[in-house]
């Protein structure tokens, strides 16, 4: 696989997301052991750049990441995440929590359920409203200072919140969902309405051009969901989802949204045939080609879309096709 540069250290231009193995997607298939497997068969093929977080099922998934690295920490580039806490894993009812003595905490807990002693890249997961992002980045830091963290990373922020911790201490990844049916972190309208006409889009890019930002400041862009959840693959034609599959509550999935969203699937599906490639490694590699300082991280928990997933790294789209894909039309229905 090619390589992407992350703070001085190359790592997989694609990487992974385990969240799914955990929780939010078919949690009827989840298999621990499958999932160890996939993780290490992942580290095998050079996809080094892994994101866990503690709410992902309340800590399974950070257990399970430790779990999968356990003999093969140096392999991997590790992202765990704080600022979020489970509530009620039955109803996935989650909350922000900035202050400072729970960041300390907290990274605690995720070093001894990943059983390691350093964090590569350790994300604020969401900013709380109720705390200064000046305490809670201050408290991070300190994390730094003390060589529990490597580097520091914010997750689905604005372009003025970037640069305000930025200015403190230094920023070494973003991570905000971007794909082609949700593009607001590069500034670029967001979604359309169901139903509405042509002319009703909403989410423009209020948090501006975060991609670009981090182009300008030295710092990964990390792109989750780069499959739409999935639908980008061109597999996920309706509704049809178990209970404890959060798509089907989720806008964009509801049956008049999912209708008009495959239009956006038709033009990906026309580069893929072109290539002699999938759909899904014409979605990724679509992010890729955003700038060199992008690491998208697909989540997945079966093999063959692990393969498939990391192909896209060795997929070059040519301009006439990243000119198509970026004329698709926003996405119908919100993101949550």
């Amino acid at each position: 696989m090619r390589n992407r540069d992350f703070a001085g250290r190359p790592v997989g231009a694609v990487g992974l997301g385990c969240m799914g193995m955990s929780w939010a997607y078919a949690e009827s298939e989840r298999d621990d052991d499958v999932s160890v497997a996939l993780i290490r068969e992942a580290l095998d093929m050079g996809v080094t750049f892994l994101d866990t977080a503690q709410p992902y099922g309340d800590g399974h998934n950070e257990a399970l990441v430790g779990r999968a690295l356990a003999g093969r920490r140096d392999e991997a580039v590790l992202a765990t995440k704080t600022g979020l806490v489970v509530e009620s894993l039955a109803t996935r009812k989650i909350v922000r929590n900035g202050r400072p003595e729970h960041v300390k905490a907290s990274a605690e807990d995720s070093l001894r359920r990943l059983g390691t002693d350093v964090i590569d890249l350790y994300y604020l997961h969401r900013v709380d409203p109720d705390v200064p992002l000046a305490d809670t980045w201050g408290a991070m830091a300190e994390l730094v200072a003390e060589g529990k963290v490597r580097r520091l990373g914010l997750s689905e922020v604005s372009v003025a919140q970037a640069a305000e911790a930025h200015a403190i201490h230094p920023v070494a990844a973003v991570q905000s969902e971007l794909s082609l049916w949700t593009r607001d972190a590069l500034g670029q309208p967001g979604t359309q309405a169901a139903g509405a006409g042509a002319g009703a889009v909403t989410g423009a890019g209020d948090a501006g051009d975060v991609v670009g930002w981090c182009a300008a400041n030295g710092a990964a862009f990390v792109p989750f969901s780069p499959l739409g959840r999935g639908f980008l693959t061109g597999t996920v034609t309706a509704a049809d989802f178990e209970d404890t599959d959060f798509r089907g509550a989720n806008p964009r999935f509801q049956e008049e949204a999912l209708k008009a969203n495959l239009r956006i699937v038709d033009v990906v599906k026309a580069v893929a045939e072109r290539h002699g490639a999938t759909p899904a490694q014409v979605a990724i590699a679509w992010t890729l080609a955003q700038g060199e300082h992008v690491i998208p991280i697909p989540g997945t928990k079966k093999q063959r879309y692990l393969r498939d997933n990391a192909g896209a790294a060795d997929l070059d789209l040519t301009e006439a096709d990243l000119a198509e894909l970026d004329a698709v039309p926003a996405a119908v229905g919100g993101r949550y």
